[in-house]
């Protein structure tokens, strides 16, 4: 099987089962604990907006990969040549497993605290150990990889968009996030923004 054909049906495969994973963690935990682990934030707001923003691009990208294992779109997405190379391809693949893994992790340091949007009535733990310690955002920093990961995987005008939005969202959401946790908990959380860098 050739790497392009390889990336083609994994990416699809990937993507679905980050949706399948995704959404019965979320499932999981809201039987267990009681609440949703998903928050929105008001409507209208920068979170909100976010959010919105972030899931649209996920569905069209799981829907573009899904669509490319039976139905030859990609010159309609503004395919990149000269980045269209089997090792750049499967470095891409490499960098999406490893996201995976990373975000996997994460969420399963977290555990009953992991939260996807901000949550102040159900307010988790303030986590400050472990590679938190090392970054205040890292799971952020693992769903970049990621997007970076798609780009070259699928180097293309599409993936490229979805990068850069990507990026630019999830860095909206950092910021909303570090203003709703300053107020939730106070003096802390400003100690430990001053120990520990938002990215790197």
């Amino acid at each position: 099987m050739s790497a392009e054909l390889f990336t083609r049906h994994f990416l699809g495969s990937f993507f679905l089962l980050i949706g399948i994973l995704f959404a019965c963690r979320a499932l999981g935990l809201y039987a267990r604990l009681g609440f949703s682990h998903i928050n929105y934030g008001a409507t209208g707001s920068a979170a909100w907006w976010n959010r919105h923003l972030f899931n649209g691009f996920r569905a069209a990208i799981l829907v573009v990969c899904l669509v490319r294992m039976v139905w030859p779109i990609d010159p309609w997405l503004g395919i990149i040549p000269w980045l269209y190379h089997p090792a750049i391809l499967v470095s891409g693949v490499a960098m999406l497993l490893s996201s995976f893994g990373l975000a996997s992790y994460l969420q399963a340091y977290m555990h009953a605290d992991w939260r996807s949007g901000i949550d102040l009535d159900h307010a988790p733990n303030l986590i400050t150990s472990g590679p938190y310690a090392r970054s205040r955002n890292p799971l952020f920093l693992a769903v970049i990889l990621g997007q970076l990961g798609f780009f070259l995987a699928l180097p293309s005008l599409f993936s490229l968009v979805c990068l850069v939005v990507g990026v630019w969202v999830i860095r909206r959401q950092a910021l909303a996030e570090e203003v709703a946790l300053s107020v939730h908990y106070g003096e802390p959380y400003r100690q430990y923004r001053q120990r520990v860098p938002r990215w790197l």
